[in-house]
């Protein structure tokens, strides 16, 4: 397949980076997932430009980015609203355009949420490591480069040959999935196995009680500030953790697990978020407050399948 150059950075954000669905099936090698740490946004903005899932996309955090294009494309723009223009002119998120050569790009800071993701039609293309393009900054790993860096001053970003071409469809996101991310976040959870070692008291507080994400929050996971929770047990045998994992250390603030965790801990862990509220999550800004919901497995379940199904997941919309 052949592929062409679609944009140069002429201005490197603090955290951008291409990401796909993520790396699965190395957990054993003690290689982490990756992929976009909001679901949510990731896939509308691929469906936006009609990519089967997967496709790479850029994840912008925190803005400050500005690409030139390097040739006709067609382009989505989905996520946290960090003030992006195209030449100087305002352009809305979750929204698919077609950009010129020539024209740029730029991203100045956030308004409305903390990532935004620009998918292109046909994909953000790489050489693919252990099945993904997924970046890990930590890991050296997958991205633009190969070396899971964030993208930098004179990178060129690359897609397919027919990248520049409209999609074969004209598509809308439903209102109801443009999320306003100022608005507070109530984040569904699954209990754990370890949650009758706490005591009722602070598994009364976790549920009725704010927490703030604190500052000392990436890609790996998102701390919370809020009342001490206390556990009968502060240590256990490493054990694999997955996405959304809440794990409580010896200070009683919960850290929820995200994208680029660790594979092994061995902190208690309360319980789970679900994907979608792990999305949610990751827009938050530090100082913003969120609270928890008790959800059973079977409807978040029920819940993800819905949502996979709507950005069309090839395996589910046969």
């Amino acid at each position: 397949m052949t592929f062409k150059s679609a944009f140069k950075v002429i201005q490197a954000g603090p955290l951008a980076s291409l990401q796909d669905a993520g790396r699965f099936g190395v957990r054993q090698l003690g290689i982490t997932q990756g992929g976009a740490i909001d679901l949510h946004a990731w896939a509308w903005a691929n469906y936006l430009v009609a990519n089967p899932w997967g496709a790479a996309a850029v994840e912008i955090t925190f803005g400050g980015l500005k690409l030139e294009a390097t040739t006709d494309v067609q382009l989505a723009l989905a996520g946290a609203d960090l003030g992006a223009t195209l030449d100087g002119k305002p352009m809305q998120t979750w929204t698919a355009l077609q950009m010129r050569t020539g024209q740029t790009l730029a991203f100045s800071t956030p308004r409305n949420g903390l990532r935004a993701y620009l998918a292109v039609a046909g994909g953000f293309q790489g050489e693919p490591l252990l099945g993904s393009l997924s970046g890990v900054a930590r890991e050296k790993l997958g991205g633009h480069s190969g070396d899971g860096k964030q993208l930098a001053l004179g990178d060129i970003l690359h897609a397919q040959q027919s990248a520049g071409d409209s999609p074969t469809e004209t598509r809308q996101i439903p209102p109801t999935e443009k999320l306003d991310y100022s608005r507070p976040a109530v984040l569904d959870f699954i209990l754990g196995a370890q949650a009758e070692y706490f005591s009722g008291v602070s598994l009364f507080e976790f549920f009725n009680q704010s927490w703030t994400v604190d500052n000392r929050s990436d890609r790996m996971g998102i701390r919370l500030n809020g009342p001490i929770l206390q556990c009968a047990i502060n240590n256990l045998v490493s054990e694999g953790l997955a996405l959304g994992a809440v794990q409580i250390p010896p200070d009683g603030q919960p850290i929820v697990l995200l994208n680029d965790r660790q594979t092994i801990g061995g902190y208690p862990r309360l319980g789970t978020l679900t994907p979608l509220s792990c999305a949610r999550l990751a827009q938050c800004l530090p100082g913003q407050q969120v609270t928890f919901k008790p959800i059973p497995t079977e409807r978040a379940y029920r819940q993800h399948l819905n949502f996979l199904k709507q950005v069309g997941h090839s395996k589910l919309s046969e």
